[in-house]
């Protein structure tokens, strides 16, 4: 996993094919109350993730709880995930912060350590410029080897990266090779794939909200990063792999059991306290515990995540 970039020169040799695709779940960081990582709990998640053929995982997102953590944390999160995964399949590490500095110094670290990718969200708090915005990926870019994907979730940042800002930073940097486009509007993805790929082929987008993987599949896009592949990945991975083959009728079919699965996360926020319960609801034997200021679901909310979950996927995914 680690050929996709030699640097020559201070440059950077792209391989041809795009480097991700498929389906790659944001992994729910395991651990205790206390910051203390679940490392048994973590393994199990990994494995079963795996296991479930997805096609990537990407750690220390917004379902990673990465906004509730110390910079340390979120080092030895990294440090603990991409040994254990060794090369099973690609990882992504999500180094964004406010500060461009900071997140340089999360990148090389991710880079050391042996990432295959870093996610990087743009700044929030202050809103940024469109030119600001460029200069602030432009130094991440010129900084670190790996390959780049941006992460759009405008509705958390406050601020949007346009498909005409994320075509001059693909233009300016071969190693930003995607994104993670979070947003309701369909026609921002659609203009994103129509305008990038256009010039930049190999350029890969991503859906980030669950139920739009098939929109973004038939208009052109490269697959998803949704919060329910974390703990429902045969939804997501069924749907890539029919779409992958044609099979149009079982994808729509798969399609249409995921589509409720965001309503899940209306229990509580932030929601990634509704993932683990999920998660745990599988079977897989992880601590539910998150970093406050997110709260542990209340027992009137996992008696109803649990009906939920019945009532949306039905006998096709056993529960415990």
């Amino acid at each position: 996993m680690k050929a996709f970039y030699i640097k020559r020169k201070g440059e950077v040799a792209v391989k041809a094919d795009p480097i991700f695709k498929g389906i790659i779940p944001p992994i729910p960081t395991i651990l205790y109350e206390d910051g203390r990582i679940d490392e048994k709990g973590m393994k199990n998640l990994i494995d079963f993730l795996i296991e479930s053929n997805v096609d990537g995982l990407f750690f220390l997102g917004s379902g990673g709880e990465f906004s509730q953590m110390s910079a340390g944390l979120r080092r030895e999160v990294a440090e603990f995930v991409i040994p254990y995964v060794n090369g099973r399949v690609p990882v992504l590490i999500g180094t964004g912060t406010s500060s461009t500095m900071e997140t340089i110094s999360l990148s090389v670290h991710a880079q050391e350590k042996g990432a295959d990718g870093i996610v990087v969200i743009n700044p929030y708090y202050w809103p940024l410029t469109e030119e600001g915005l460029f200069e602030h990926y432009s130094e991440i870019a010129q900084n670190v080897d790996l390959p780049i994907m941006l992460y759009n979730f405008p509705s958390l940042t406050g601020t949007d990266l346009s498909p005409d800002l994320v075509l001059k930073l693909a233009q300016a940097h071969p190693n930003i090779v995607g994104i993670k486009d979070t947003v309701d509007a369909v026609g921002h993805t659609r203009e994103l794939i129509l305008k990038v790929k256009k010039e930049k082929p190999n350029f890969v987008v991503f859906s980030g909200y669950d139920d739009h993987l098939f929109n973004t599949l038939a208009l052109g896009g490269d697959g998803s990063i949704p919060l329910s592949a974390s703990f429902a990945p045969e939804l997501s991975v069924g749907i890539y792999r029919a779409f992958q083959t044609g099979d149009y009728e079982k994808a729509i079919e798969l399609h249409r059991q995921l589509a409720p699965l965001p309503l899940l996360y209306k229990l509580d926020s932030p929601f990634m306290n509704v993932a683990k319960e999920a998660i745990r609801l599988r079977g897989i034997e992880i601590s539910t515990d998150v970093l406050a200021p997110t709260r542990k679901l209340s027992k009137e909310k996992k008696k109803e995540l649990k009906s939920l979950l019945t009532t949306f996927l039905g006998d096709s995914i056993v529960l415990s």
